[in-house]
């Protein structure tokens, strides 16, 4: 197996990669894509390439790898590939791949076209992909692979030695699942335990019975904690009957812990995480603009806040010059609060159990930057206008809206919850919306009371 470029050394490739293509020096481009790299590698230049030299680039792809190639794009890209071939271009293309890998692609296709590659398989990988399709592909069941070895408790170590090098061993096999006759899961049996033991020992003795079966429903992000939580490298699937449907390796779960970072981290930005960067302008622009436009729509709320004080900011000009200052304080206070509390329920440790804790925790802590912010923008706003009330009012302003935005930040991921909508893609539009509000309300509403 090739090894991984460095990052020195992957760019260098991608800089070499990138001047042949501009220059069409095919014949280089064949010998740079096809060099001694990792399919990880040749995936990476894939998605760093553009838009307009990408096809070329995937035609060079040696035919033997493109299947391992398309399991590790992304989907938009993975799917532009796939839309260019027939049925029977795909099935020989992902021949050598895993059966989950499979799935995973076949449940990204328009359901005609997934229908027609699965009348193609031979029966047997049929039955194991059509099985590894009926459920979710955020669920344990959808993350397993059904290659798998499995052997009963009550033979040697002598006779599962024999029956190892009887057949086609899968890949990254670090375990054996311990069964009894009915193929209900009893225990685990590590490979170097296997190759220790007495010849004469049974399986029953040696093996692990610490790693728990993970039911095939289970959330993927719930087994991705698990993984984290035990140092598994490996764990069994089974069904509601006990039974050992499949097993679930590491570099799913990595695939899972890096997709929902990039998750998160995008639809703060009303972006999918599997946008390509390298897609056409057009299509990048239709992808943002809706994101856009409900930002628009937010804004516009904030305006029609401020234009109930027109009469106020008309007489004192500073009020339009600080109200920004009070939304934007506020907005940076909750957009803390509100990432604490994505990446806290995402990672298990925040729940509705400890809420109340959060609450007042989160109260305290706007208190204390709130009071601590307040006293340094009255004396910024004391020394730039020489109004002592002036100050006073944006002192007391920016406290109330520190605190609000904190509460908000702390509860609002809650309640979008609750309404099964996801915290990361739609909370930064709503907190926002609710610091400009509140902070445009404190603020000229204790500027009119008290100054004019």
């Amino acid at each position: 197996m090739p090894a991984s470029l460095t990052d020195g050394q992957l760019n260098s490739h991608k800089q070499q990669l990138g001047a042949a293509l501009e220059k069409a020096d095919l014949d280089l481009v064949s010998i740079l894509i096809n060099a001694d790299i990792a399919v990880g590698d040749i995936a990476h230049l894939l998605e760093t390439t553009p838009h307009k030299h990408r096809l070329t680039l995937w035609d060079f792809v040696a035919d033997a790898l493109q299947g391992e190639v398309l399991t590790h794009l992304n989907e938009d890209i993975q799917q532009s590939f796939l839309a260019r071939m027939s049925a029977e271009e795909i099935v020989e293309t992902t021949h050598d791949i895993d059966n989950d890998d499979l799935a995973d692609l076949l449940q990204q296709m328009p359901e005609g076209r997934s229908s027609r590659v699965l009348q193609l398989l031979a029966p047997e990988e049929r039955s194991q992909v059509e099985g590894l399709l009926a459920y979710p592909e955020d669920t344990a069941g959808g993350l397993m692979t059904t290659d798998m070895v499995t052997v009963r408790g009550d033979v040697t170590v002598a006779a599962v030695l024999r029956y190892l090098r009887k057949i086609s061993l899968p890949d990254a096999l670090d375990r054996l699942w311990v069964t009894n006759r009915q193929f209900h899961y009893q225990g685990s049996l590590a490979l170097t335990v296997l190759l220790t033991a007495k010849p004469s020992s049974l399986v029953s003795d040696i093996m692990n019975t610490d790693i728990k079966g993970i039911r095939a429903g289970e959330d993927e992000e719930q087994v991705a904690r698990l993984f984290e939580r035990q140092d598994l490298v490996s764990a069994p699937v089974i069904n509601d009957d006990g039974i050992v449907i499949g097993r679930i390796t590491i570099d799913d779960v990595v695939d899972v812990i890096s997709d929902s970072a990039a998750h998160n981290m995008m639809s703060m930005a009303g972006l999918d995480e599997e946008n390509d960067t390298y897609s056409p302008i057009v299509k990048s622009s239709q992808d943002r603009a809706v994101w856009l436009g409900i930002n628009m729509a937010t804004a516009f709320i904030a305006a029609l806040v401020m234009s109930q004080f027109e009469a106020s900011i008309a007489q004192i000009v500073a009020l339009a010059v600080l109200s920004p200052v009070v939304a934007s304080m506020g907005g940076i206070a909750g957009s803390q609060t509100l990432t604490l509390m994505i990446r806290g329920m995402a990672t298990g440790h925040i729940g509705q159990s400890n809420l109340t804790w959060l609450v007042l925790r989160e109260l305290g802590v706007g208190l204390i930057n709130g009071s601590l912010w307040a006293i340094v923008i009255g004396v910024i706003t004391f020394f730039w206008y020489h109004q002592v009330s002036l100050s006073l009012v944006i002192a007391a302003a920016i406290l109330v809206n520190i605190c609000i935005a904190v509460l908000s930040g702390t509860v609002l991921p809650f309640f979008l919850k609750a309404a099964n909508i996801d915290p990361a893609l739609s909370g930064s539009v709503i907190l926002t919306t609710l610091t400009d509000v509140f902070g445009f309300l404190t603020f000229l509403g204790l500027a009119t009371l008290f100054l004019l």
